[in-house]
C-alpha cells in the first residue's frame, strides 16, 4: 500500500464552533437539559469557555446535548 492510499491517522471533520465564537448561544447539558446562556469567548477539542450573567462559565463538550446561537425572534425586523 502506498502513502497515499494509507488512511491519515487523524481525519479533519467539519467545525461548527469557529462560529458561534462572540455570539450569544444556549447550551443545553446532557444531564437534565439544563439551559446555560452566555457568550462564546474561547474553545479547545474538549471545552467551551462561556461569558455568562456571573461570569465565566467553562462547558465540556463531552456535557453538550444542544448548543444553539440566541437571534432575534421570528418575524422580527430592525426598523430602519
Amino acid at each position: 500500500m502506498s502513502e497515499e492510499e494509507k488512511p491519515s491517522a487523524k481525519q479533519s471533520s467539519p467545525q461548527f464552533i469557529p462560529k458561534f465564537k462572540g455570539k450569544k448561544v444556549v447550551i443545553r447539558l446532557l444531564s437534565g437539559g439544563q439551559p446555560v446562556t452566555g457568550t462564546v469567548e474561547s474553545f479547545n477539542p474538549y471545552e467551551i469557555l462561556l461569558q455568562t450573567a456571573k461570569g465565566e462559565v467553562l462547558v465540556f463538550k463531552h456535557a453538550i446535548a444542544t448548543m444553539e446561537i440566541m437571534d432575534e425572534p421570528r418575524g422580527y425586523k430592525p426598523s430602519i
